[in-house]
């Protein structure tokens, strides 16, 4: 199989934004009434075609057989409101991707949104998390290490206030892909500056931290390739090594993968260079960010199938990062897959 781990659902109807807007409206105006989640209205029908002319579209054409499908991350918007009005967003942007993979169960499984809120207690987050596995079937979810929109006011990964959502992570075997959302501070573009930082910096907060040590189970994907990680990843070993702390293979990468939504043939070439095959997953974050032809090769920049198929690369390789290490880092995932029929084709490093 070809496993893409880093999906979100930009083409949802716009009957999806229009309520956010409404919802946003009223919260600048103390007379007005947050809107209901029953006035959303949106049939099987228009998601169906919304994903068919979209997502599946692609994902037939580049043969892709399931995507792991989160709400739009720019959507998520923490910043907004409070924690109720987190709360109702993100229970809505959930069930519609519950919704899609249920119309297309062999193409989709469904990444939970957590309702995070600025300086709000993370563990506010566990009953949506709850409901979303237990309800949905979420094989993983999306943690957001800067609900303040570029500010960056909450605390490191690694500060205690984040462990109930990691306890729950463990209990159910759900590993988080560390993924921030729309950009409020002018300084930072959202999906050119802001995603990047945050990739750079969760990874820098992980090496000064000893998460594992108490969360050896833990899981976390750090998308987009890493952010600068690949590139700087001598001066993170330099760094550890000045911090005390063990080296680099086993302080983070039992726990960290990076996926491959990388767009350029010679970024895709240093990731795998720099990281461990076993810590690479397939990803094209589509339709995403960058959503237009590069004009050097005639093919879309988030068609990164492409780069690993020019990457030299074996075929155990080509397996592992395609499929093997994503039911590894994503158990419920596997076992899904396992039930639908698709055994799992391990490598040695998957034995």
């Amino acid at each position: 199989m070809i496993i893409d781990c880093h999906g979100h659902y930009t083409t949802a109807p716009p009957a999806l934004g229009l309520w956010r807007d409404r919802q946003i409206a009223a919260l600048a105006d103390p007379g007005t009434a947050a809107p209901d989640p029953a006035d959303l209205v949106i049939s099987d029908d228009e998601l169906r075609e919304s994903i068919s002319a979209n997502q599946l579209r692609l994902m037939d054409e580049r043969g892709i057989d399931l995507t792991v499908f989160s709400p739009r991350a720019s959507f998520m918007a923490h910043h907004v409101g409070g924690f109720a009005t987190s709360s109702a967003w993100a229970a809505i942007c959930n069930e519609l991707c519950f919704r899609v993979s249920q119309l297309f169960p062999d193409r989709f499984a469904p990444a939970a949104m957590l309702p995070q809120s600025p300086g709000v207690d993370p563990a506010s987050c566990i009953p949506e998390l709850e409901r979303c596995v237990n309800e949905y079937g979420a094989v993983a979810l999306n943690l957001n290490p800067d609900p303040s929109g570029g500010y960056w006011t909450s605390p490191p990964l690694t500060d205690r206030s984040w462990y109930p959502i990691y306890e729950k992570m463990v209990e159910y075997g759900l590993p988080a892909m560390i993924h921030v959302s729309t950009s409020v501070n002018p300084a930072f573009h959202t999906t050119g500056a802001h995603y990047l930082n945050a990739d750079t910096t969760a990874v820098m907060q992980l090496i000064q931290g000893d998460l594992f040590t108490d969360f050896p189970e833990l899981k976390f994907v750090i998308p987009h390739g890493g952010g600068a990680a690949p590139y700087h990843w001598g001066r993170f070993r330099g760094l550890a090594m000045a911090l005390k702390k063990p080296p680099l293979e086993e302080h983070l990468l039992n726990n960290v993968f990076f996926d491959t939504c990388v767009y350029h043939q010679p970024g895709i070439d240093l990731l795998l260079e720099v990281m461990p095959t076993r810590n690479i997953l397939f990803a094209s974050e589509m339709i995403g960010a960058v959503r237009d032809v590069d004009p050097g090769t005639g093919f879309n920049f988030d068609d990164t199938g492409r780069y690993l198929a020019a990457a030299g690369l074996t075929g155990e390789e080509l397996a592992d990062i395609r499929e093997n290490n994503t039911r590894a880092v994503y158990p419920r995932l596997d076992a899904l897959l396992t039930r639908q029929g698709h055994e799992p084709q391990r490598s040695s490093t998957h034995a």
